[in-house]
């Protein structure tokens, strides 16, 4: 028997990286997933975005793994659209236990430089999105009646100061003092909540360019940037993968977590250490 049997579980940015991620490393432990993403590109977004093409292929997946999905085209800005997609996920589905607050988005400038459009699409998105994510997924939940367990993904720029990402700390901080209100509101509820804090995961939202550039590194090829990376970790290592994310979101989901809530998970290769180990 699966470690999430039975259970179903709702994830934002489902359509590639880490949302496809958790979708087939819960799906594998037995559980059903609701699925949405945008699937469109934003234009201040410097990088490409998921497309219908990824959504269909993250259902492929989960389905070869003989679970039920449930899948939608949404954007986590629209209220209206989440409440909808939730509601028929439980009417085909039968309950929500899980919910990943996955996706999110970045724009890459000074603080001082960001126009205000993209100021506020990344607050909108990874803050206020996520918020309209448990917004819609919480009352059904406590109308069930049986828990669960909710997962914010925040970031280590949740947790301390990066430069050139001010939109994107200024939201993932937001995100964990979201978490920690949640974690106190749903306790009466046996509803736990807690945020995941990723360092550089080997994703599209990292590949690319214009996080080559924030890195330091612009116009380097795949090699030289995660060369690069690796400098940023204790361990040493370039980057974490997305099932490592994924297998820590399994075990907040799972009965084995079920005392674990208003907690900072930080899956980062030691990025937020104090201290550096040089590598050697």
């Amino acid at each position: 028997m699966g470690r999430v049997e039975g259970k179903v579980a709702f994830i934002t940015g489902a359509a590639r990286g880490q949302g496809r991620s958790h979708a087939l490393r819960l799906a594998q432990e037995g559980a059903d997933i609701i699925a949405v993403d945008i699937c469109d590109q934003m234009d201040t977004v410097p990088f490409p975005m998921a497309t219908p093409e990824d959504l269909t292929e993250t259902v492929k997946l989960v389905e070869s793994l003989d679970r039920r999905i449930v899948s939608r085209q949404a954007d986590v800005r629209d209220l209206a659209a989440l409440e909808g997609v939730v509601a028929e996920g439980i009417a085909e589905l039968g309950r929500l236990d899980i919910v990943c607050a996955n996706a999110g988005i970045a724009s890459m400038q000074a603080c001082w430089e960001f126009s205000e459009r993209q100021w506020q699409d990344v607050l909108d998105v990874n803050l206020t999105g996520v918020w309209k994510t448990v917004k819609a997924a919480i009352p059904p939940m406590i109308q069930q009646g049986t828990g669960g367990s909710i997962i914010l993904t925040s970031s280590m720029a949740g947790l301390f100061g990066f430069p050139n990402i001010g939109a994107y700390n200024s939201a993932k901080h937001g995100v964990t003092g979201l978490m920690r209100t949640l974690a106190v509101e749903l306790a009466p509820h046996s509803i736990r909540c807690n945020s995941l804090h990723p360092g550089v995961v080997n994703t599209d939202m990292v590949h690319n360019p214009a996080f080559y550039e924030l890195a330091g590194v612009p116009g380097a090829t795949r090699a030289e940037a995660e060369l690069a990376f690796t400098s940023l970790n204790a361990l040493p290592v370039s980057q974490v993968e997305a099932v490592d994310i994924s297998n820590v979101v399994l075990w907040l989901a799972s009965e084995e977590s079920r005392y674990v809530t208003g907690t900072t998970q930080v899956i980062d290769a030691g990025a937020t250490a104090p201290f550096k180990v040089p590598h050697t």
